[in-house]
């Protein structure tokens, strides 16, 4: 039988699907946080509904011991999006977190990779099925500045060859149709029409990009896929496939786009979401100033 945490945490992973559209992977890090909750005040034996603010206040206090700024400030976004919903459902008549801040965290500046870097990731020799597969991802990525979510969750039918466009489903399923550059187009074209076939294994998938079981591509796989591709290149920056994203916004920006229209092809609900990667550029720009000017040092 559920107990009580078990069962106002599973109404609300109903709530964040159903209502909020949420993506799966986004409420798999709810619930991973809030298991933890679960875990700390079961233990202590101590009701749900009856936590007060220094009860919480512990609680931070022990994951502080635990986990850096970043990590403790997630589990308090967390907990807060919870009690939010304890509230709406008038499980609670009080928030006991209404005084807790999530702590201060130093933002650092995403990393990227040079245009020489992504020139130099591109241009790996394509000798298989597999082969055209990663080449299509990558160009695909870097592209139009896909999340690795939005890139293996890709339908056939979500790319428009003719139009040169996709269709994407980013965060709480909203969708943004993005233009696609002329290397990704051509690279998208070779893989559906000549190499996707044999990567099926005769099952049916509507997923553009598939792994060799003909199934669809995860994010463990293609990061895999990525990290051998730059090892083999002789790219020596370590990266994931999240700095594929920043390097097209960052790319874009230092090319003259407006803010404005970077925001809208990231899918970010907010421009000072978007803000970050004019100081990537400024610090380019800085770095570059010293290494050039006479008096730079």
């Amino acid at each position: 039988m559920k107990n009580e945490y078990e069962k106002k945490i599973e109404d609300f992973e109903n709530y964040l699907l159903l209502e909020k559209k949420y993506s799966k992977n986004t409420i798999s890090s709810y619930e991973n946080d809030l298991q933890k909750f679960k875990i700390f005040f079961v233990e202590k034996q101590k009701t749900l509904k009856n936590l007060n603010n220094n009860d919480l206040k512990n609680y931070i206090h022990n994951l502080n011991q635990k986990m850096n700024a970043k990590s403790v400030s997630r589990n308090i976004s967390t907990l807060k999006s919870f009690y939010k919903f304890l509230m709406i459902e008038k499980y609670i008549n009080k928030n006991p977190l209404t005084t807790i801040a999530n702590p201060k965290i130093k933002k650092d500046l995403p990393k990227v990779l040079s245009e020489e870097e992504i020139i130099k990731l591109l241009d790996f020799k394509v000798k298989d099925n597999y082969g055209y597969r990663n080449k299509a991802m990558i160009e695909l990525m870097y592209s139009s500045g896909l999340r690795v979510s939005e890139l293996i969750n890709v339908k056939i039918t979500d790319i428009d060859l003719e139009l040169e466009v996709i269709r994407i489903f980013g965060k709480g399923a909203k969708e943004r149709i993005i233009p696609l550059g002329a290397y990704a187009s051509m690279a998208l074209k070779e893989y559906i029409t000549y190499h996707r076939g044999s990567l099926l294994k005769k099952k049916n998938s509507d997923y553009l990009f598939l792994n060799s079981r003909g199934d669809k591509m995860t994010r463990q796989a293609f990061f895999k896929i990525l990290k051998k591709i730059a090892k083999e290149q002789g790219i020596k920056t370590e990266f994931s496939p999240h700095t594929l994203r920043h390097s097209f916004a960052t790319h874009l920006l230092k090319h003259g786009a407006d803010l404005r229209s970077i925001q809208e092809l990231l899918g970010h609900s907010d421009v000072s979401s978007t803000q970050i990667y004019t100081h990537i550029t400024n610090e380019a720009l800085k770095e570059n100033y010293k290494n050039s000017h006479p008096h730079g040092n």
